[in-house]
């Protein structure tokens, strides 16, 4: 079964953030929401951009060391600046990129993994009016796109296929189809 992670800061984009957590589970994708400087009891409380408060499953500090299939960043604002900001969140983007595995950014998350420096020579896309800071990146302005480990999607209108495109590649495509389906997704 493929593990990911999905990572929550502070001021996370609350559609991206659970439609992407309840489609890889749906798809059987064992899937651990890390927070990222949370609040309340051990840290785990994280309130989302438009006040939805989420209890991650563990710390990013509990689960940084861990080998992951994917690592999963939601946007919105301020989440997404405080990804790319966090020392720690870096730490893993570059980690997992070093490793070879996926890394998988939507909206203005997509920033973090441009200050990683693991955009370079890549095609990705992000929420309008942040292309500037996904470094060495050729921008393009598709709903989702793949382009080597990493995947971008634009915002929170392209969840639900960013979140079908994870299923694609985690599990596979007849998974995805069979997702779409279920949850009445129009054709992509």
């Amino acid at each position: 079964m493929p593990r990911v992670c999905v990572l929550l800061a502070q001021g996370f984009e609350e559609i991206e953030a659970i439609t992407i957590i309840d489609v890889l589970r749906r798809a059987e994708v064992d899937v651990v929401t890390l927070g990222v400087k949370g609040s309340g009891p051990g840290g785990l409380e994280v309130a989302g951009a438009h006040g939805v408060a989420v209890r991650a499953d563990r710390t990013l500090a509990a689960g940084a060391a861990e080998a992951w299939d994917a690592v999963i960043l939601p946007g919105g604002m301020p989440g997404s600046t405080n990804l790319r900001d966090s020392p720690e969140v870096q730490g893993l983007i570059k980690k997992q990129a070093q490793a070879g595995r996926r890394l998988a950014a939507i909206c203005a998350a997509p920033i973090a993994l441009g200050a990683a420096g693991v955009l370079q020579g890549k095609r990705a896309t992000s929420y309008p009016g942040f292309e500037k800071e996904l470094r060495g990146a050729t921008c393009v302005q598709d709903r989702v796109v793949r382009d080597g480990n990493v995947m971008t999607s634009r915002g929170p209108g392209t969840a639900m296929e960013f979140a079908l495109e994870l299923v694609s590649e985690l599990k596979s495509k007849d998974a995805a189809k069979a997702l779409r389906a279920g949850m009445l997704v129009g054709a992509a």
